[in-house]
């Protein structure tokens, strides 16, 4: 079914001025897709808003939505303990994500995550490319492939794209790796550390591409 072309979008709540202060405010009223009526909280990126590198995730998982900050469950916790390892300070990136609301099924007392659909993620697509144009870091690292998709080709594959480095209308370069949550999931303890060292690896290449990057002259 076609959208009409008045139909209320994301692009509609953006603030006048698109600094990252203005623009997290401002998210707070969106109403550009049904997602926002079922989360607590929109939950906006946070970080260091001259950050060289931006990590673009999928969504705000339930604690996400509770606390109203990106990266602070289950997934988070893996990518602090990547970041750590590689030597990178949290407080040094911007954390975001591609869907700014939490979308979940009830199972019981529990509220389940779901993966936003591509028409979700392009609802919310103007906050996620209005917070990039903000920031214009040298890297951005998409985790997992509903980022990628958002920003970089909505037929993204893992498997064909992981820690490549591709052109970016955002930032000088842009790759995907895998999501932390997707770590999280695999069965195999040996496949699980496998999984982990190279979304090691691709953080560091990534860190080190974009402090390298910040130095060079204009």
């Amino acid at each position: 079914m076609p959208i009409e072309s008045n139909a209320i979008t994301a692009a509609d709540f953006l603030p006048p001025e698109r600094d990252i202060p203005h623009l997290a405010e401002a998210s707070l009223q969106c109403r550009g897709c049904p997602l926002y009526a079922g989360p607590k909280q929109t939950v906006f990126g946070e970080g260091n808003a001259r950050a060289s590198l931006v990590m673009v995730g999928e969504a705000p998982g339930d604690i996400e939505d509770r606390q109203g900050r990106p990266f602070v469950g289950p997934a988070g916790k893996v990518l602090e303990n990547a970041l750590a390892e590689v030597g990178i300070p949290r407080e040094e990136v911007y954390l975001t994500n591609a869907v700014k609301h939490f979308k979940f099924v009830m199972k019981g007392p529990r509220r389940i995550h779901q993966s936003p659909t591509m028409r979700e993620i392009n609802a919310c697509k103007p906050w996620l490319e209005a917070e990039l144009q903000a920031l214009r870091p040298e890297a951005v690292v998409c985790l997992g492939v509903t980022a990628a998709k958002s920003i970089i080709d909505p037929k993204f594959t893992m498997r064909e794209g992981r820690g490549r480095w591709l052109q970016s209308p955002w930032s000088r370069m842009i790759m995907a790796t895998y999501h932390p949550s997707a770590i999280l999931r695999m069965p195999e303890p040996e496949l699980q550390k496998h999984m982990f060292r190279e979304f090691m690896e691709d953080l560091n290449k990534a860190w080190t591409y974009a402090r390298e990057t910040a130095l060079q002259p204009a």
